[in-house]
């Protein structure tokens, strides 16, 4: 046989034997990683999903969660498992987005070392305040805000967190530099905003609705498009007159180079769950908003991925914080 014909020969052997591969696929457990802790909305959401798409699949999905560097750990152990649809990961826009303008040396590139799956939710997040704070609305807030920054201070989850992030865009909207206080975590930061030893904080709605329901705090405004479902009393800062966007998402991401049969399957499980009654409901409950069909193809992730990238850039360098 020609070197030529060998060449084709194989080529014809490796194709078929993915098609084989991908028809069969999961023939096995698979392992879904989380880069979070166990316990956050993230590792919520993450299980939710994983749990009904085993039931899909009829093979279970672990759940791994991996912490560290601000969700970087988990992601590169993505990025660098075997790409044949048996591990992948949940990422966010920290992980995805944030992470690749805040890190000096990001551990991966997120726009070429993954293979996009699909985007699931957005959780948008929300303005609290203390509720000694003598603020009703967002427009008094940034009246009160502009004659008081230089005694008053913010709390987030730690520097360049997405609580950090958020409130760097709402400073930003209404041309402020109030002091930040990070800290290690956002449960701490919210005990210290019902306590009144912080003024306010930018938190994810899931960490935040349970203690605007009890009346702990004030929500004064949800820095996203719409109002939520969640929180169907607390208006946008759009409503409001202030263009301040900030939240999270949610995504599934497998290895660089995973076959696109098995990529195609992974992406009509993550629907079908995301179609599921029992699973829109228990999302819907925490605030996320599961996106339409149309946002959760592939390549619909692969460009906003990127397009997020760039989004955050801006904020990021405004907060001054790199982390090297």
């Amino acid at each position: 046989m020609t070197r030529k014909r060998y060449g084709l020969a194989l080529a014809l052997l490796l194709a078929l034997t993915g098609t084989a591969s991908a028809q069969d696929f999961p023939s096995r457990p698979m392992t879904m990683i989380i880069p979070f802790a166990a316990g956050g909305p993230t590792d919520v959401l993450g299980r939710v999903i994983a749990q009904r798409m085993g039931e899909i699949l009829k093979q279970n999905v672990i759940v791994e969660n991996v912490g560290g560097a601000g969700g970087m750990t988990g992601s590169k152990r993505v990025a660098e498992a075997k790409p044949d649809g048996y591990t992948f990961g949940i990422g966010t826009v920290g992980t995805h987005a944030q992470n690749q303008s805040l890190y000096a040396r990001p551990a991966y590139n997120a726009s070429t070392d993954f293979t996009p799956v699909a985007l699931i939710a957005e959780v948008p997040i929300v303005l609290i305040a203390r509720n000694s704070l003598p603020v009703n609305n967002l427009k008094e807030f940034v009246a009160y805000a502009k004659a008081n920054e230089a005694k008053m201070s913010f709390g987030s989850g730690g520097a360049g967190s997405a609580s950090h992030l958020g409130c760097v865009v709402m400073n930003m909207a209404m041309g402020t530099h109030i002091t930040h206080v990070p800290y290690k975590g956002g449960g701490p930061a919210m005990q210290d905003v019902m306590a009144g030893r912080l003024d306010f904080e930018c938190e994810i709605m899931s960490t935040v609705k349970p203690h605007i329901d009890a009346g702990q705090v004030k929500g004064l405004a949800i820095l996203a498009k719409t109002r939520s479902p969640a929180l169907p009393n607390v208006p946008t800062a759009l409503e409001q007159g202030f263009d301040a966007q900030a939240y999270t998402w949610n995504a599934v991401f497998l290895p660089k180079g995973a076959p696109p049969a098995i990529v195609k399957k992974l992406n009509e499980a993550v629907l079908a769950a995301m179609h599921t009654p029992a699973v829109r409901e228990r999302l819907a409950g925490f605030g996320a908003q599961i996106v339409p069909d149309d946002q959760a193809t592939p390549d619909y992730l692969a460009g906003f991925v990127k397009s997020e990238i760039v989004k955050w850039r801006g904020p990021i360098q405004a907060s001054g914080v790199q982390i090297k």
